[in-house]
This record gives C-alpha cells, structure tokens and sequence, in this order.
C-alpha cells in the first residue's frame, strides 16, 4: 500500500507558514517539472488534460522527436539553383566555377565526376564492388584537365583515394 501524499489547506492570500513559504494555488497542482518550466517559460501548463488521480495517461503519449544530428565534420548540406551541395563551401565554390566558366577562364565544367580506382574483385568468395573517387569539380583550364575537391578536414579514406589517383596520373587540387 503506498502513502498518499496529502496538500495542506491554508486561507487564501496566505504566503507564510512559519518559516515556509506557500506556493500560489496554480503552483500546488503542478508536478515538479511543470513548475521548473512554468518558472524558466513563465507560460503555466495547460493542466485539464491531467488526471489527479492517475497520473499517467497512455493517449498523452508521443513519441519524441529526435533532435537533428550534426553531421560528423558540421557541413550542413544546402541547394541552390537545383543542385544538391554536401556543404556550403562547396556551392559557393561552384558559383565561383560558374562565373569563371562565363568569363572564359575554364572551360567544360562538371559537377561529381566519378573516377574508377580499382575494378571490381572476387575476395573470400563475394563479389566487392568497384573503388570509386568522386570528384566535387572537374574542368578544362588551358587544356589541361583540372580535378577539384572542396575539403574541410582531409580524412584517411580521401588520403588513400588520392593516393590512387596519383599513382594513375591524376593530381587532385584541394580547395579549402
């Protein structure tokens, strides 16, 4: 059998009881954190939907909403005229190609260009796909073929990627 607790009654208007303070009446009926928030927000909770005598109610259940995730190197992807970018950076870089493009200074732009590393292989009897580099940009500057990529931090995988690259002839130009 569990204990009840019980409020005490006191006339209204009352704000002491020896040394004790007495909470306004809204106070009284709140829980814990309800009257945390009413304190920080000022708003009281709307306090109908709350049966006294069975504080817990199953239909006053949702589920919570996950807080959005930051990505692991905090780029926030974004969209401008269509394109999807993976950060930032990286769509103000090509509205920077663009404009060089239109000038003259560089010629067939294109966006995510994939390279093949290595083909695909038979390891332990599975099928593993190809090994692929995705550059951000690729373009013609003085007849030479430009390979870009926009990076924030250079992780071990792109290490090893440009590794590759080079070992084919192909130089990656970094653009922080």
């Amino acid at each position: 059998m569990t204990k009840r607790a019980t409020s005490l009654r006191y006339p209204e208007g009352t704000t002491q009881v020896g040394t004790a303070r007495v909470r306004e009446a809204s106070l009284a009926t709140m829980t814990t954190a309800q009257r945390r928030i009413y304190e920080k927000t000022g708003v009281p909770p709307q306090t109908a939907a709350i049966d006294v005598d069975d504080p817990f109610d199953p239909s006053l259940i949702r589920p919570a909403t996950p807080a959005k995730k930051p990505s692991k190197y905090r780029n926030e992807k974004c969209e401008s005229g269509g394109i999807k970018f993976d950060s930032k950076r990286e769509m103000m870089r090509w509205h920077d190609l663009v404009q060089m493009q239109a000038r003259g200074e560089i010629s067939e732009l294109e966006l995510q260009v994939p390279f093949i590393l290595a083909e695909p292989v038979m390891i332990g009897g599975r099928k593993r796909p190809a090994l692929r580099y995705v550059a951000d940009f690729v373009y013609e500057r003085n007849g030479e073929q430009v390979i870009e990529d926009v990076k924030g931090r250079i992780t071990e995988g792109y290490r090893i990627k440009r590794h590759l690259m080079a070992a084919r002839g192909l130089k990656i130009v970094e653009v922080k």
